[in-house]
């Protein structure tokens, strides 16, 4: 869309929002970077940057010394991607600034939609009026007691999967965790679980199987998100289990995707449509799994993910952690569509992404 107006002003705002359930201790708020884009004919857009508690000062300050001057009279339209990541390249591959690269990207693909006056879903195609959902949580710090009625919550919500954390320092506590949830789920549904990059191989090696006995979906994140040779000796251990391993929300390429999915060392991946730099690069990591044929399963951001995943040829889980989308944190001036209700989610806004932060 190289006819598209210049890109003429950006503005980005951090702000705060305080989550309802805490994540632990460390991890008691998220932060957005909200990014307002308008082009030379007056065109507007709003995207984003999301960080859980660590990072956001420097994902503004990425964005306004130095992505925003870069994309200055270039063309306001999503295709600049590749050349801004070029741009900040130096200052890493991936992490700060693709989180960072994220903010315009969205804010230009909303941008993109409004000028056609669609949904971005309109804009890319929509394939699924609805996908199904699946409960998540962020509760290793849970008593047991609170980790069952989370369960019980979820199944009365009509979810068909859920997913818990384990990793804890007592794999017996972990197992019986498990068996707990898996007992309120009953046989007919999926549970999958997330070590958050726990353990260490010889770790994994010993609570996968003990966990296995309980019926696991997958196993998330059993080691340090960039211990590539860990995960390809670990999947090798594990075949003969059964039990996918799945990782991505701390893979931030479409390279370094392809390096593990090289390694035979994923059957999930989950890249999160922030972290890998918004919209433009997720839709090329989905591309890469579809072509690889393992499962799509982006992570987190329920109101964003599902918008580009009904516009994908599989259906896709999306994740709905409990108490942590936009909505429901009240950090919207206004709703975006996305529901989730009964297992699946389902609409959407009517132009552009609909992000709008109070």
């Amino acid at each position: 869309m190289t006819d598209a107006p210049a890109l003429a002003d950006a503005v980005t705002r951090l702000i705060r929002i305080p989550l309802t359930r805490p994540w632990g201790p460390d991890v008691t708020d998220l932060q957005v970077i909200s990014v307002t884009v308008r082009d030379a004919h007056g065109g507007e857009g709003h995207g984003f940057s999301w960080t859980p508690q660590i990072g956001g000062t420097a994902v503004k300050a990425l964005l306004d010394t130095d992505l925003v001057p870069a994309a200055m009279g270039r063309p306001a339209t999503p295709g600049v991607w590749h050349e801004l990541w070029r741009h900040v390249h130096e200052a890493g591959g991936g992490g700060i600034t693709t989180i960072a690269l994220a903010g315009l990207d969205l804010a230009l693909w909303d941008l993109r939609a409004r000028r056609a006056g669609a949904s971005v879903t309109g804009l890319l195609g929509r394939r699924h009026d609805a996908l199904p959902a699946y409960g998540s949580g962020v509760n290793l710090h849970y008593p047991l007691d609170e980790l069952v009625a989370q369960a019980e919550r979820w199944v009365a919500a009509g979810f068909a999967a859920v997913k818990i954390k384990v990793g804890g320092p007592d794999l017996a506590e972990d197992v019986a965790r498990v068996a707990a949830v898996r007992e309120v789920l009953g046989p007919g549904r999926r549970l999958m679980v997330d070590a958050n990059q726990r353990w260490d191989l010889e770790t994994a090696g010993r609570a996968i199987p003990a966990l296995a006995e309980h019926g696991i979906g997958w196993v998330e994140e059993p080691l340090r998100a960039d211990d590539l040779a860990g995960y390809r000796e670990l999947a090798r251990r594990i075949r003969p289990l059964g039990v996918p391993i799945a990782a991505g929300e701390n893979i931030h390429t479409v390279h370094r995707f392809r390096d593990f999915l090289d390694a035979g060392a994923l059957q999930v991946v989950q890249p999160n449509i922030v972290r890998v730099g918004g919209i433009t690069p997720f839709l090329e990591i989905a591309d890469l799994a579809r072509e690889r044929g393992v499962e799509l399963a982006p992570h987190l951001l329920p109101e964003l993910s599902a918008q580009v995943a009904y516009t994908l040829p599989e259906t896709t889980w999306i994740e709905d952690v409990e108490d942590a989308a936009f909505g429901a944190l009240g950090a919207l001036a206004e709703p975006t569509g996305v529901t989730v209700a009964d297992g699946r989610v389902t609409g959407g806004p009517a132009q552009g992404l609909g992000f709008r932060f109070r």
